[in-house]
């Protein structure tokens, strides 16, 4: 099948379901797929690997322009697969720090756009992607869904953590994601929403492939 767009930009909070719905997506539609969220967490868990504290800014930003990251089925850091270890609770709260950091940011912008080029587009999902990355995507889409349904996904993932801290977690997330200065987590204007509370997975990636045949014949 011949791909029906070339970027498909999806972005959101945290739990809405982007990953998901994302691969899901790039595996009916035959794109590859590319979580920039993952990148993100690569980096904490670099820095932390490496006994620098993630929120101290220049340090992170020299370790990231050398940094050795694959970002595709298993994630490599510097040769070593931290697939696993990148989704735990400490690189998660990492991660939000080294978002904030604007030249983290310039190189992993930098970085997918080089994906996006190399794989002749994709599925790419995150938090700035229709908005910064991607700005002329082909489409783009903004998940989200309530509060308390997200924070029960995440819990569900995150088997170690109780709901009330995963709750919580998620609104410092969304604070920190909305109020960064550079790229904050916003709509694009031209971004369709979808809310996908007390939807299933099936429903909202049929919505999503729907739209991007629809794009196609437009």
């Amino acid at each position: 099948m011949t791909p029906p767009v070339r970027i498909i930009a999806i972005d959101g909070p945290a739990g809405a379901g982007k990953s998901t719905v994302a691969r899901a997506v790039a595996d009916r539609l035959e794109m590859d797929y590319l979580d920039t969220g993952a990148m993100y967490r690569a980096v904490a868990f670099a820095a932390m690997r490496r006994g620098i504290d993630p929120a101290d800014a220049e340090p992170v930003a020299l370790m990231t322009r050398d940094l050795q990251l694959e970002v595709a089925e298993k994630v490599t850091v510097d040769g070593v697969d931290a697939t696993i270890e990148i989704r735990s609770p400490e690189v998660t709260r990492a991660a939000s720090a080294v978002a904030t950091n604007p030249k983290v940011r310039t190189e992993l912008v930098r970085r997918q756009r080089e994906w996006a080029a190399a794989h002749g587009g994709g599925v790419i999902e995150g938090r700035d992607i229709g908005t910064v990355v991607f700005p002329s995507a082909d489409l783009k889409i903004f998940l989200t869904a309530a509060d308390a349904e997200r924070a029960s996904r995440r819990s569900k993932e995150m088997l170690e953590l109780h709901y009330d801290e995963v709750a919580a977690d998620l609104a410092r997330r969304d604070r920190t994601d909305t109020t960064r200065d550079t790229s904050p987590l916003a709509v694009a204007d031209d971004a369709i929403q979808l809310d996908t509370t007390g939807l299933g997975i099936d429903k909202v990636v049929e919505s999503v492939v729907a739209l991007a045949e629809a794009a196609t014949r437009a």
